[in-house]
Protein backbone atom coordinates (compact mmCIF):
# COMPACT_ATOMS: atom_id res chain seq x y z
CA UNK A 1 0.00 0.00 0.00
CA UNK A 2 1.57 3.20 -1.14
CA UNK A 3 -0.67 6.09 -0.10
CA UNK A 4 -2.36 7.16 3.07
CA UNK A 5 -6.13 7.62 3.05
CA UNK A 6 -7.43 10.81 1.54
CA UNK A 7 -10.71 12.65 1.95
CA UNK A 8 -12.92 11.79 -1.00
CA UNK A 9 -15.34 14.64 -1.75
CA UNK A 10 -18.91 14.71 -2.90
CA UNK A 11 -20.68 11.84 -4.56
CA UNK A 12 -17.64 9.54 -4.43
CA UNK A 13 -17.41 9.92 -0.64
CA UNK A 14 -21.12 9.24 -0.29
CA UNK A 15 -20.87 6.09 -2.39
CA UNK A 16 -17.84 4.85 -0.47
CA UNK A 17 -19.62 5.28 2.84
CA UNK A 18 -22.77 3.69 1.46
CA UNK A 19 -20.65 0.74 0.36
CA UNK A 20 -19.39 0.12 3.90
CA UNK A 21 -22.85 0.51 5.44
CA UNK A 22 -24.33 -1.71 2.74
CA UNK A 23 -21.75 -4.39 3.42
CA UNK A 24 -22.66 -4.33 7.09
CA UNK A 25 -26.32 -4.81 6.21
CA UNK A 26 -25.55 -7.62 3.78
CA UNK A 27 -23.76 -9.59 6.49
CA UNK A 28 -26.38 -8.89 9.14
CA UNK A 29 -24.07 -6.58 11.07
CA UNK A 30 -26.48 -3.86 12.18
CA UNK A 31 -25.88 -1.55 15.13
CA UNK A 32 -29.06 -2.13 17.12
CA UNK A 33 -27.10 -3.73 19.95
CA UNK A 34 -24.75 -0.76 20.07
CA UNK A 35 -27.72 1.59 20.36
CA UNK A 36 -28.97 -0.28 23.41
CA UNK A 37 -25.68 0.10 25.29
CA UNK A 38 -24.25 3.03 27.15
CA UNK A 39 -22.52 5.49 24.81
CA UNK A 40 -18.72 5.46 24.62
CA UNK A 41 -16.96 7.47 27.31
CA UNK A 42 -15.19 9.44 24.58
CA UNK A 43 -16.17 10.20 20.99
CA UNK A 44 -12.71 10.45 19.45
CA UNK A 45 -10.59 7.40 18.73
CA UNK A 46 -7.03 7.33 17.36
CA UNK A 47 -5.78 4.38 15.33
CA UNK A 48 -2.29 3.69 14.04
CA UNK A 49 -2.22 3.62 10.25
CA UNK A 50 -0.39 0.51 9.00
CA UNK A 51 0.25 0.18 5.23
CA UNK A 52 -0.93 -3.37 4.55
CA UNK A 53 -3.95 -4.90 2.79
CA UNK A 54 -4.37 -7.43 5.60
CA UNK A 55 -5.22 -4.45 7.82
CA UNK A 56 -8.39 -3.92 5.76
CA UNK A 57 -10.70 -4.48 8.75
CA UNK A 58 -9.13 -1.48 10.45
CA UNK A 59 -9.81 0.76 7.45
CA UNK A 60 -13.27 -0.61 6.73
CA UNK A 61 -14.18 -0.10 10.39
CA UNK A 62 -14.20 3.68 10.03
CA UNK A 63 -17.90 3.82 9.19
CA UNK A 64 -18.73 1.13 11.73
CA UNK A 65 -16.88 3.07 14.42
CA UNK A 66 -19.07 6.07 13.65
CA UNK A 67 -22.10 3.83 14.02
CA UNK A 68 -20.68 2.86 17.43
CA UNK A 69 -20.78 6.48 18.57
CA UNK A 70 -17.32 7.78 17.66
CA UNK A 71 -17.68 11.13 15.91
CA UNK A 72 -13.94 11.49 15.25
CA UNK A 73 -11.96 8.56 13.82
CA UNK A 74 -8.32 9.50 13.31
CA UNK A 75 -5.88 7.30 11.40
CA UNK A 76 -2.40 8.34 12.47
CA UNK A 77 0.32 8.06 9.84
CA UNK A 78 2.95 6.81 12.25
CA UNK A 79 4.25 3.85 10.25
CA UNK A 80 5.24 0.41 11.45
CA UNK A 81 8.40 1.43 13.28
CA UNK A 82 6.83 3.88 15.73
CA UNK A 83 3.27 2.55 15.86
CA UNK A 84 3.58 0.50 19.05
CA UNK A 85 5.58 3.24 20.75
CA UNK A 86 2.74 5.64 19.95
CA UNK A 87 0.26 3.17 21.44
CA UNK A 88 2.33 2.81 24.60
CA UNK A 89 2.85 6.58 24.89
CA UNK A 90 -0.90 7.33 24.58
CA UNK A 91 -0.50 9.06 21.23
CA UNK A 92 -2.78 6.35 19.81
CA UNK A 93 -5.60 4.41 21.45
CA UNK A 94 -6.00 1.12 19.56
CA UNK A 95 -4.63 -0.71 16.55
CA UNK A 96 -4.33 -4.04 14.79
CA UNK A 97 -0.75 -5.32 14.90
CA UNK A 98 1.30 -8.46 14.10
CA UNK A 99 1.04 -10.88 17.02
CA UNK A 100 4.71 -11.78 17.31
CA UNK A 101 5.86 -8.17 17.24
CA UNK A 102 3.61 -7.28 20.18
CA UNK A 103 5.33 -9.80 22.45
CA UNK A 104 8.72 -8.07 22.93
CA UNK A 105 6.91 -4.83 23.80
CA UNK A 106 4.87 -6.63 26.46
CA UNK A 107 8.08 -8.24 27.69
CA UNK A 108 9.55 -4.75 28.11
CA UNK A 109 6.61 -3.78 30.32
CA UNK A 110 5.13 -1.24 27.95
CA UNK A 111 1.51 -0.25 28.79
CA UNK A 112 -0.13 -2.17 25.95
CA UNK A 113 -2.86 -4.76 26.34
CA UNK A 114 -3.81 -7.34 23.71
CA UNK A 115 -7.58 -7.74 23.44
CA UNK A 116 -8.26 -10.16 20.56
CA UNK A 117 -6.93 -12.11 17.65
CA UNK A 118 -8.21 -10.87 14.29
CA UNK A 119 -7.03 -13.07 11.43
CA UNK A 120 -4.43 -15.55 10.26
CA UNK A 121 -2.56 -16.35 7.09
CA UNK A 122 -1.02 -13.09 5.89
CA UNK A 123 2.74 -13.79 6.15
CA UNK A 124 4.74 -15.62 3.47
CA UNK A 125 8.45 -16.43 3.47
CA UNK A 126 10.12 -16.17 0.06
CA UNK A 127 13.51 -17.60 -0.80
CA UNK A 128 15.86 -17.68 -3.78
CA UNK A 129 17.26 -20.80 -5.45
CA UNK A 130 19.53 -21.45 -2.44
CA UNK A 131 16.67 -21.58 0.05
CA UNK A 132 14.09 -24.36 0.05
CA UNK A 133 13.26 -24.61 3.76
CA UNK A 134 13.60 -22.61 6.97
CA UNK A 135 16.70 -24.61 7.91
CA UNK A 136 18.36 -23.50 4.66
CA UNK A 137 18.49 -19.98 6.10
CA UNK A 138 21.53 -20.89 8.19
CA UNK A 139 24.31 -18.55 7.11
CA UNK A 140 22.03 -16.88 4.56
CA UNK A 141 20.94 -13.25 4.35
CA UNK A 142 17.35 -12.27 5.14
CA UNK A 143 16.22 -8.73 4.34
CA UNK A 144 13.95 -7.13 6.95
CA UNK A 145 12.64 -3.62 7.43
CA UNK A 146 14.49 -3.23 10.73
CA UNK A 147 15.60 -5.30 13.71
CA UNK A 148 12.63 -5.89 16.00
CA UNK A 149 9.91 -5.56 13.36
CA UNK A 150 7.26 -8.20 12.71
CA UNK A 151 9.36 -9.90 10.04
CA UNK A 152 12.36 -10.23 12.32
CA UNK A 153 10.45 -11.40 15.42
CA UNK A 154 8.13 -13.87 13.68
CA UNK A 155 10.90 -15.42 11.61
CA UNK A 156 13.03 -15.69 14.77
CA UNK A 157 10.20 -17.69 16.35
CA UNK A 158 10.07 -19.92 13.27
CA UNK A 159 13.81 -20.49 13.43
CA UNK A 160 13.48 -21.44 17.09
CA UNK A 161 10.74 -23.93 16.23
CA UNK A 162 13.07 -25.83 13.88
CA UNK A 163 15.93 -25.77 16.36
CA UNK A 164 17.90 -22.81 15.00
CA UNK A 165 19.24 -19.74 16.72
CA UNK A 166 18.27 -16.46 14.99
CA UNK A 167 21.93 -15.46 15.25
CA UNK A 168 22.69 -18.12 12.65
CA UNK A 169 21.01 -15.87 10.08
CA UNK A 170 22.49 -12.71 8.57
CA UNK A 171 19.86 -10.01 9.02
CA UNK A 172 19.94 -7.25 6.41
CA UNK A 173 18.48 -4.17 8.11
CA UNK A 174 17.05 -2.37 5.09
CA UNK A 175 16.05 0.70 7.07
CA UNK A 176 19.65 1.24 8.22
CA UNK A 177 20.65 1.29 4.54
CA UNK A 178 17.69 3.47 3.54
CA UNK A 179 16.38 0.62 1.43
CA UNK A 180 13.12 -1.28 1.07
CA UNK A 181 13.43 -4.87 2.32
CA UNK A 182 11.43 -6.41 -0.52
CA UNK A 183 13.44 -4.49 -3.10
CA UNK A 184 16.66 -5.79 -1.56
CA UNK A 185 15.38 -9.35 -2.09
CA UNK A 186 14.05 -8.61 -5.58
CA UNK A 187 17.47 -7.26 -6.59
CA UNK A 188 19.15 -10.48 -5.43
CA UNK A 189 20.97 -8.86 -2.52
CA UNK A 190 19.38 -11.15 0.07
CA UNK A 191 18.45 -14.82 0.05
CA UNK A 192 15.04 -14.52 1.67
CA UNK A 193 12.29 -12.08 2.53
CA UNK A 194 9.27 -12.38 4.84
CA UNK A 195 6.36 -10.38 3.47
CA UNK A 196 2.74 -9.47 4.21
CA UNK A 197 0.01 -8.37 1.76
CA UNK A 198 0.34 -7.07 -0.84
CA UNK A 199 4.08 -7.91 -0.93
CA UNK A 200 3.70 -11.69 -1.55
CA UNK A 201 1.14 -11.02 -4.26
CA UNK A 202 3.49 -8.54 -5.92
CA UNK A 203 6.45 -10.94 -5.81
CA UNK A 204 4.36 -13.70 -7.38
CA UNK A 205 3.13 -11.33 -10.09
CA UNK A 206 6.75 -10.43 -10.85
CA UNK A 207 7.81 -14.12 -10.66
CA UNK A 208 10.47 -13.38 -8.04
CA UNK A 209 11.56 -16.13 -5.65
CA UNK A 210 9.55 -19.07 -4.35
CA UNK A 211 7.31 -19.46 -1.32
CA UNK A 212 9.06 -21.37 1.47
CA UNK A 213 6.40 -20.96 4.16
CA UNK A 214 2.81 -19.77 3.90
CA UNK A 215 1.17 -18.99 7.22
CA UNK A 216 -2.18 -19.52 5.50
CA UNK A 217 -1.41 -23.09 4.48
CA UNK A 218 1.54 -24.57 6.38
CA UNK A 219 1.36 -26.10 9.85
CA UNK A 220 1.80 -25.16 12.59
CA UNK A 221 1.75 -21.53 11.45
CA UNK A 222 -1.77 -21.69 10.03
CA UNK A 223 -3.04 -22.53 13.53
CA UNK A 224 -2.06 -19.16 14.97
CA UNK A 225 -3.09 -15.55 14.51
CA UNK A 226 -1.02 -13.23 12.36
CA UNK A 227 -2.65 -10.04 13.61
CA UNK A 228 -4.11 -9.07 16.97
CA UNK A 229 -6.05 -6.10 18.27
CA UNK A 230 -4.33 -4.10 21.02
CA UNK A 231 -5.00 -0.98 23.05
CA UNK A 232 -3.18 1.46 25.23
CA UNK A 233 -3.67 0.01 28.71
CA UNK A 234 -4.86 3.25 30.32
CA UNK A 235 -7.29 3.86 27.45
CA UNK A 236 -8.86 0.41 27.89
CA UNK A 237 -9.07 0.73 31.67
CA UNK A 238 -10.58 4.21 31.65
CA UNK A 239 -12.90 3.65 28.66
CA UNK A 240 -14.27 0.10 28.79
CA UNK A 241 -17.42 0.91 26.79
CA UNK A 242 -15.43 2.67 24.07
CA UNK A 243 -12.93 -0.19 24.00
CA UNK A 244 -15.64 -2.79 23.55
CA UNK A 245 -17.35 -0.73 20.86
CA UNK A 246 -14.07 -0.25 18.99
CA UNK A 247 -13.34 -3.97 19.08
CA UNK A 248 -16.87 -4.76 17.92
CA UNK A 249 -16.43 -2.48 14.91
CA UNK A 250 -13.15 -4.23 14.03
CA UNK A 251 -14.68 -7.70 14.36
CA UNK A 252 -17.68 -6.72 12.24
CA UNK A 253 -15.36 -5.30 9.61
CA UNK A 254 -13.36 -8.54 9.72
CA UNK A 255 -16.53 -10.49 9.00
CA UNK A 256 -17.23 -8.19 6.06
CA UNK A 257 -13.75 -8.90 4.68
CA UNK A 258 -14.48 -12.63 4.87
CA UNK A 259 -17.90 -12.35 3.24
CA UNK A 260 -17.28 -9.74 0.55
CA UNK A 261 -13.58 -9.57 -0.45
CA UNK A 262 -14.31 -8.12 -3.88
CA UNK A 263 -16.35 -5.24 -2.52
CA UNK A 264 -13.77 -4.63 0.20
CA UNK A 265 -11.02 -4.49 -2.43
CA UNK A 266 -13.08 -1.87 -4.26
CA UNK A 267 -13.53 0.07 -1.00
CA UNK A 268 -9.75 0.07 -0.46
CA UNK A 269 -9.21 1.30 -4.01
CA UNK A 270 -11.85 4.03 -3.73
CA UNK A 271 -10.19 5.30 -0.56
CA UNK A 272 -6.68 5.10 -2.02
CA UNK A 273 -5.59 2.58 0.61
CA UNK A 274 -4.50 0.18 -2.15
CA UNK A 275 -5.23 1.18 -5.73
CA UNK A 276 -4.07 -2.11 -7.30
CA UNK A 277 -7.44 -3.85 -7.18
CA UNK A 278 -6.30 -7.28 -8.43
CA UNK A 279 -3.43 -7.55 -5.93
CA UNK A 280 -5.68 -6.37 -3.15
CA UNK A 281 -8.40 -8.88 -4.01
CA UNK A 282 -5.88 -11.73 -4.21
CA UNK A 283 -4.53 -10.77 -0.79
CA UNK A 284 -7.96 -10.49 0.80
CA UNK A 285 -8.92 -13.94 -0.46
CA UNK A 286 -5.75 -15.49 0.95
CA UNK A 287 -6.16 -14.20 4.52
CA UNK A 288 -8.32 -16.19 6.97
CA UNK A 289 -10.69 -13.50 8.21
CA UNK A 290 -12.97 -16.07 9.87
CA UNK A 291 -10.18 -17.11 12.22
CA UNK A 292 -11.25 -14.88 15.12
CA UNK A 293 -14.47 -16.87 15.46
CA UNK A 294 -12.80 -20.24 16.07
CA UNK A 295 -9.21 -19.79 17.27
CA UNK A 296 -7.96 -18.99 20.78
CA UNK A 297 -5.74 -15.88 20.75
CA UNK A 298 -4.05 -16.94 23.98
CA UNK A 299 -2.68 -20.02 22.18
CA UNK A 300 -0.96 -17.71 19.70
CA UNK A 301 0.60 -15.56 22.41
CA UNK A 302 1.80 -18.61 24.31
CA UNK A 303 3.22 -20.37 21.24
CA UNK A 304 5.28 -17.42 20.02
CA UNK A 305 6.33 -16.38 23.52
CA UNK A 306 7.65 -19.89 24.15
CA UNK A 307 9.62 -19.87 20.90
CA UNK A 308 11.14 -16.45 21.62
CA UNK A 309 11.88 -17.40 25.23
CA UNK A 310 13.77 -20.47 24.02
CA UNK A 311 16.26 -18.35 22.07
CA UNK A 312 16.67 -15.72 24.76
CA UNK A 313 14.65 -12.97 23.09
CA UNK A 314 12.25 -12.71 26.07
CA UNK A 315 12.98 -12.33 29.78
CA UNK A 316 9.38 -12.72 30.95
CA UNK A 317 7.90 -16.21 31.13
CA UNK A 318 5.04 -16.82 28.69
CA UNK A 319 2.63 -17.35 31.62
CA UNK A 320 3.49 -13.99 33.19
CA UNK A 321 3.45 -12.22 29.85
CA UNK A 322 -0.07 -13.48 29.10
CA UNK A 323 -1.29 -12.64 32.60
CA UNK A 324 0.02 -9.08 32.45
CA UNK A 325 -0.35 -8.25 28.78
CA UNK A 326 -3.72 -9.64 27.66
CA UNK A 327 -7.38 -9.15 28.51
CA UNK A 328 -9.92 -11.35 26.71
CA UNK A 329 -13.06 -10.13 28.52
CA UNK A 330 -14.22 -7.83 25.73
CA UNK A 331 -13.63 -10.55 23.13
CA UNK A 332 -15.52 -13.17 25.12
CA UNK A 333 -18.49 -10.84 25.50
CA UNK A 334 -18.52 -10.04 21.80
CA UNK A 335 -18.17 -13.68 20.79
CA UNK A 336 -21.39 -14.41 22.66
CA UNK A 337 -23.07 -11.33 21.23
CA UNK A 338 -21.97 -11.99 17.63
CA UNK A 339 -22.55 -15.73 17.99
CA UNK A 340 -18.95 -16.71 17.23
Amino acid sequence: MHRLPTNVPGRRQFLARACATGLAALTGLDHLVARAEAPPEITRIRIVHVPAVCMAPQYLAEDLLRMEGFTEVDYLALGTRSGLSALADSRADVTMWPAAELIPHLDAGRPIVVLAGIHGGCWELFGNERVRSIRDLKGKTVSISYLGDGQHVLLSAMLSYVGMDPREVVWFDANASLRDAMTVFAEGKSDAFFGFPPQPQELRARKIGRVIVSTAEDKPWNQYFCCMFAANREFAERNPVATKRALRAILKATDICAAQPQRVARYLADHNYETRFDLSLDALKSVNFNFWRSANPEDTMRFYALRLHEVGMLKTTPQKLIAQGTDWRFLNELKRELKA
